[in-house]
C-alpha cells in the first residue's frame, strides 16, 4: 500500500515537473525561433502616415506577412523566424518605399523608420485632397497644392481623359489654368498650336516631358503638333513662376509646365478605340497595359500606345495626318532601385503653308479660308505646300534609395527633330505662279528662283539630368545638374514648284552646336512643422559655336569668297532663389516668392550683313516676386496669388508673311525693359451629388517702363539718344483679364462638363512699334459627355464619349499680324534728326467689300494676317477595354 503511494506520489511529482518545464522552455523556445519588425510610416516633412500597407516577405521562401500602420504611423509584423526579409510600404499617393536584406537574428526585435515620397502630381493632389477631407478638391478638375511655394495648378488624369478632345495637343489641355489661352486656327489637335500665359508668347516659359526639358535650338519654342500627343500623357504640372533653383531648362523665367507619362496599371488591360468628328477627323488608338509580370517577382511593368490621326482641318485644304507610337517599360532592379525607359515616335504630313489667309480673302471667301485647289498661279495653291516631320524622343531614368535619406535620380535622354518643308510665295508685285515667271533667270526673278522656299530645320540632342537629395529631419537638401548637347542643321533654298530644282545660292543656311549646363544647388528647411523655407543658387551657362555659309543676300550675303563665317557666343547667369510655405491650419496655407530667370538671345542675332557680330546682347533676365494662398475647406476650394515680374533686355517679335519677305520667318527687335504684374485667383465649390462648379479669374497688366537708343543717321551708330518709353505701352499678346467658368458632373459612370474661357483685350505690334491694334475680347465654350463602364468584369473601363469643342460655334479674331503700312515720325535733338522708336501710325482700309464687319478702325487692314477661332467641332469616341484577368 505505502509502496502504491509512493509511486503515485512519484508519478504526479513527475507530471508536474513536466508541465512546470514546459512552461518554462515553451517560450523560451518560440522567442528563439521568431522575430519582430516594428516601425513609424513618415511623410516627407516627418509626420506620420496612417493606413500605410506594409508587407514583409522572407527571402529564403517569398511568403508575406502583412500589416497596416495604426493612426500614430506605428506597424508590428512579428512570428517572423530567423532569416533575410525585405520590407515594402505603400500608401495611396506616395511611392512605395523599400527596405532589403534586412538580416534577422532569433529573437531580435528589428524597428524601422521609414519616409515616403510623393509620387506623381495626381496622387500628391488625391493625397492632400484626401488629408484635408475636402470634397472640393476630390470633384475639383483643376487645383492647386497646399503646399505650393508658387502659383501652380494641377491638370490631373481625370481631366485630360475626360474634359478635353480626344485630339488636344498638349498646349491645348492647359486652356483652362488661369491666365492661359490656346489657339489653333486649324480645330484642336490639327496643327500648330501656340500657349500664352500671363502675357508670355511660347518660347519665354519651359516645357518639359518626365523632367527633361524639349524646346527649339534656334529659340527655346516648342512644336505641340510634333510631340508628346494626348494620348502619352497622364497629368501636368503647371507652375506659373520660374520656380526654385532645381528648376531647370533653358526659360524657366516665365513659368514651367511639367507634362508627366503615364501611370503604369499594376493589372493587364487592354484599349482599342476609334473617334469620328468634324472636318473629317478620325483617330484611332490602341493601348496595351501589361500589369506587373515576369516571374514570381513581377518586377516589370510595360504600357504601350499606337495611334493614327488624320483630318481634313477646319480650314480648307490644311489636310493633316500623324502616326505615333509610345512605350514605357519599368523594371524594379530591387526594393530601392528603379529603372524607367521611355520611347515615343511622331509622324506629321501636312499641307499646311507658311503663308496666312489676309482679311480680304477671309471677308470674301469665308472664315476658314487658306488652301485652294483650282488657280495654280497663285501662292495658295495647295499641292505647292507641304510639311513633312517625324520626331523621336528616349530617356533610360534610374532612381534609387542609398540609405540614410540620400536619393538619386539620373536621366540620360536624346531627342530628334526633322522638319522638311516646302511653301509656295507669290512673287513681287504679285506676278502669278508660272513657269516663265518662276525660272531663275526670268525678269521677276532676278537671279532667285521667286515661287517657292526648299526649308530644312533638324536637331539631335543628348543630355542628362541628374539630381541628388538627402531627406532629414531638418530638411531636404538637392543638388543637380542639367546638361544637353545639340547639333543643329538649318537651311532655306529658293526653289521652282514645277521642276523641284533648287538654286545654288540659298536664302540662308546654317549649321551650329550648342552646350546648355544647370548646375543648382538648394535646401528646404523645415524650420518648424507648418514653416518650410527653401533657398538655392542656379547656375546657368550656355555656349554656341555658329557657322554661317555664304547666301543670296538672305541673312548675311556675301562673306568675300570664303566658304563660311563662324561665330562663337557664351552666355551665363546667376539665378538665386528664395520661397516658403507656411502652413497656418492643416488646410490652409499661405506662400511667398523671391526667383530670378533668364533666356539668351535667339540665333537671329547673327543675321547681319558678312555675319560679323561684335558683342553679342545679353541675356534677357526678369525677377519676379509672388505671394499667394491655398485653402481647402470640405466644400470649397480656394487659391489666389499676386506677382511682379520685371524683365530686362527684353525682344518682340512678329512673323513676316507678306509676299515681299525672303524668309517667312519671326523677326525680332529689341524691346524695353517693362513690368508684368496681376492677380489670379481659381476655386471649385462642391454642391453635391457629384455636381461641382470651377471658376478662375485674372487681372494684369503688362507695360513698357524701360528705353531704347536710337541713332543719327538711321541704321548707323553716331549720335546715340536714349529715349525713354511712352507711360502706358502695353506688351503685345497680353490680355487685360481671362476668366474660366465650368460645371462638372462625376458619378459613378458619369462624367459630364461644360467650360467657358474668355479672354480679355490685347494689343498687336506692327513690328518693332508697339500697341498698333486692339483685339477685343474673345470666348469659346466646350462640352463633355463620358460613360465609363467601371467595374470588375472583363470589359472595365471601356467608355462611350462624346466631345463638343467651341459649342456655340464663335468666330471671333484671336490674334493679328498686321499687314497695313507703318508711318515712323521723326523728331530732332540737338540739331539731329531721329525716328521715334515708339511713335508711329499703321494705315487703316478705309473701304471694306460688302457684307464686311462695320466699324474697323485702328490699324485694321485688308492686308491683315488674322487668327480666328476655328468652328464648331463634335467627335464621338468609342474605347473597347479588355481585361483578360477578370
Amino acid at each position: 500500500m505505502k509502496r502504491t503511494q509512493f509511486l503515485s506520489w512519484k508519478r504526479l511529482a513527475a507530471k508536474l515537473s513536466l508541465v512546470l518545464l514546459l512552461t518554462t522552455l515553451s517560450p523560451r523556445s518560440y522567442a528563439q525561433q521568431s522575430a519582430t519588425i516594428t516601425g513609424t510610416i513618415l511623410d516627407p516633412k516627418g509626420n506620420v502616415v496612417s493606413g500605410a500597407f506594409i508587407a514583409v516577405t522572407s527571402e529564403a521562401s517569398t511568403q508575406a506577412h502583412k500589416a497596416t500602420a495604426d493612426g500614430q504611423g506605428h506597424f508590428s509584423v512579428s512570428g517572423l523566424p530567423a532569416g533575410k526579409y525585405n520590407v515594402q510600404v505603400t500608401a495611396p499617393g506616395f511611392a512605395s518605399a523599400a527596405r532589403t536584406g534586412l538580416q534577422l537574428a532569433e529573437g531580435q526585435s528589428q524597428d524601422l523608420s521609414l519616409a515616403l515620397t510623393i509620387g506623381n502630381v495626381s496622387e500628391q493632389v488625391n493625397v492632400e485632397a484626401n488629408a484635408s477631407n475636402s470634397l472640393a478638391a476630390q470633384h475639383a478638375p483643376l487645383d492647386a497644392l497646399l503646399s505650393a511655394t508658387s502659383a501652380r495648378t494641377e491638370i490631373s488624369s481625370t481631366y485630360i481623359q475626360n474634359y478635353a478632345s480626344p485630339i488636344a495637343d498638349f498646349g491645348e489641355l492647359t486652356q483652362m489654368v488661369p491666365g492661359t489661352f490656346t489657339q489653333s486656327q486649324n480645330g484642336v489637335g490639327l496643327g500648330q498650336s501656340t500657349t500664352t500665359f500671363r502675357g508670355f508668347p511660347d518660347g519665354n516659359f519651359d516645357i518639359d516631358f518626365d523632367g527633361v526639358p524639349f524646346f527649339d535650338t534656334n529659340t527655346p519654342s516648342h512644336h505641340s503638333w510634333a510631340f508628346f500627343p494626348s494620348q502619352w500623357i497622364g497629368s501636368i504640372d503647371f507652375d506659373r513662376s520660374p520656380g526654385s533653383a532645381s528648376t531647370i531648362g533653358p526659360t524657366p523665367f516665365g513659368g514651367s509646365i511639367h507634362l508627366l507619362s503615364k501611370d503604369l496599371f499594376t493589372n493587364q488591360n487592354i484599349h482599342g478605340g476609334v473617334s469620328y468628328g468634324s472636318f473629317n477627323t478620325f483617330l484611332f488608338d490602341g493601348a496595351y497595359n501589361s500589369g506587373n509580370f515576369g516571374g514570381d517577382s513581377k518586377k516589370s511593368n510595360l504600357f504601350v500606345d499606337v495611334h493614327h490621326t488624320s483630318s481634313d482641318g477646319y480650314q480648307t485644304l490644311n489636310l493633316q495626318n500623324r502616326n505615333a507610337g509610345s512605350l514605357k517599360y519599368q523594371y524594379q532592379l530591387s526594393a530601392k532601385t528603379v529603372l524607367t525607359g521611355f520611347s515615343g515616335v511622331v509622324w506629321v504630313d501636312a499641307n499646311t503653308p507658311n503663308l496666312a489667309s489676309t482679311r480680304q480673302q477671309l471677308i470674301t471667301h469665308g472664315d476658314n479660308y487658306l488652301l485652294q485647289k483650282t488657280d495654280t498661279t497663285q501662292a495658295n495653291y495647295y499641292l505647292y505646300n507641304y510639311y513633312h516631320v517625324p520626331t523621336d524622343f528616349e530617356y533610360v531614368g534610374v532612381d534609387s534609395e542609398l540609405g540614410r535619406g540620400w536619393r538619386v535620380d539620373v536621366k540620360p535622354y536624346t531627342y530628334n527633330y526633322d522638319n522638311s518643308e516646302y511653301y509656295s510665295k507669290q512673287p513681287k508685285g504679285g506676278a502669278p505662279i508660272n513657269p516663265v515667271n518662276c525660272a531663275q533667270t526670268s525678269t521677276v526673278a532676278k537671279g532667285i528662283s521667286p515661287c517657292a522656299v526648299d526649308k530644312y530645320n533638324s536637331y539631335r540632342k543628348y543630355g542628362e539630368t541628374s539630381a541628388v537629395s538627402q531627406t532629414s529631419k531638418y530638411g531636404v537638401f538637392r543638388t543637380g545638374l542639367w546638361y544637353e548637347w545639340a547639333n543643329t542643321n538649318r537651311h532655306q533654298t529658293p526653289s521652282n514648284p514645277f521642276t523641284k530644282v533648287d538654286d545654288v545660292l540659298p536664302n540662308f543656311n546654317e549649321t551650329y552646336q550648342t552646350n546648355a549646363f544647370q548646375p543648382y544647388g538648394e535646401y528646404e528647411f523645415h524650420a518648424t512643422r507648418k514653416l518650410t523655407v527653401t533657398a538655392g543658387l542656379k547656375f546657368a551657362y550656355y555656349t554656341m559655336g555658329f557657322k554661317q555659309y555664304a547666301d543670296n543676300g538672305g541673312k548675311i550675303g556675301s562673306i568675300g569668297g570664303k566658304p563660311f563665317i563662324f561665330n562663337h557666343a557664351n552666355y551665363t547667369s546667376w539665378l538665386p532663389s528664395v520661397d516658403g510655405n507656411y502652413r497656418i491650419l492643416p488646410n490652409w496655407s499661405v506662400y511667398g516668392q523671391y526667383a530670378t530667370g533668364s533666356v539668351i538671345p535667339p540665333t537671329s542675332v547673327f543675321d547681319v550683313a558678312g555675319g560679323q557680330v561684335a558683342v553679342p546682347p545679353k541675356p534677357q533676365t526678369n525677377t519676379t516676386y509672388q505671394t499667394g494662398t491655398v485653402l481647402k475647406l470640405k466644400r470649397v476650394t480656394f487659391d489666389a496669388d499676386y506677382y511682379h515680374i520685371h524683365f530686362q533686355n527684353g525682344f518682340s517679335s512678329t512673323v513676316d508673311n507678306s509676299g515681299d519677305a525672303q524668309t517667312g520667318e519671326t523677326i525680332y527687335f529689341a524691346s524695353p525693359d517693362s513690368v508684368t504684374q496681376g492677380v489670379e485667383f481659381e476655386g471649385n465649390l462642391y454642391l453635391g451629388l457629384g455636381l461641382s462648379a470651377y471658376l478662375n479669374a485674372t487681372r494684369g497688366t503688362a507695360k513698357y517702363t524701360g528705353s531704347l537708343t536710337v541713332n543719327s543717321p538711321a541704321g548707323s551708330a553716331l549720335n546715340p539718344l536714349v529715349v525713354q518709353a511712352p507711360s502706358g505701352l502695353w506688351v503685345a499678346g497680353t490680355p487685360s483679364d481671362t476668366e474660366s467658368e465650368g460645371v462638372t458632373y462625376q458619378n459613378h459612370q458619369w462624367n459630364l462638363s461644360i467650360f467657358n474661357k474668355r479672354v480679355g483685350s490685347q494689343w498687336e505690334d506692327n513690328g518693332a512699334y508697339h500697341n498698333q491694334q486692339r483685339v477685343d475680347a474673345f470666348s469659346g465654350t466646350d462640352a463633355y459627355i463620358n460613360y465609363t463602364i467601371r467595374n470588375e468584369s472583363r470589359f472595365n473601363q471601356t467608355k462611350f464619349r462624346l466631345s463638343f469643342t467651341n459649342l456655340f460655334d464663335s468666330h471671333n479674331q484671336t490674334s493679328d499680324t498686321l499687314g497695313g503700312a507703318l508711318v515712323t515720325k521723326t523728331f530732332t535733338s540737338g540739331g539731329f534728326k531721329y525716328t521715334d522708336p515708339f511713335n508711329a501710325t499703321t494705315t487703316t482700309s478705309t473701304a471694306f467689300p460688302s457684307g464686311a464687319p462695320t466699324g474697323f478702325a485702328n490699324g485694321v487692314n485688308l492686308a491683315d494676317n488674322p487668327t480666328l477661332m476655328p468652328g464648331r467641332s463634335v467627335i464621338l469616341s468609342v474605347i473597347f477595354g479588355y481585361s483578360p484577368k477578370h
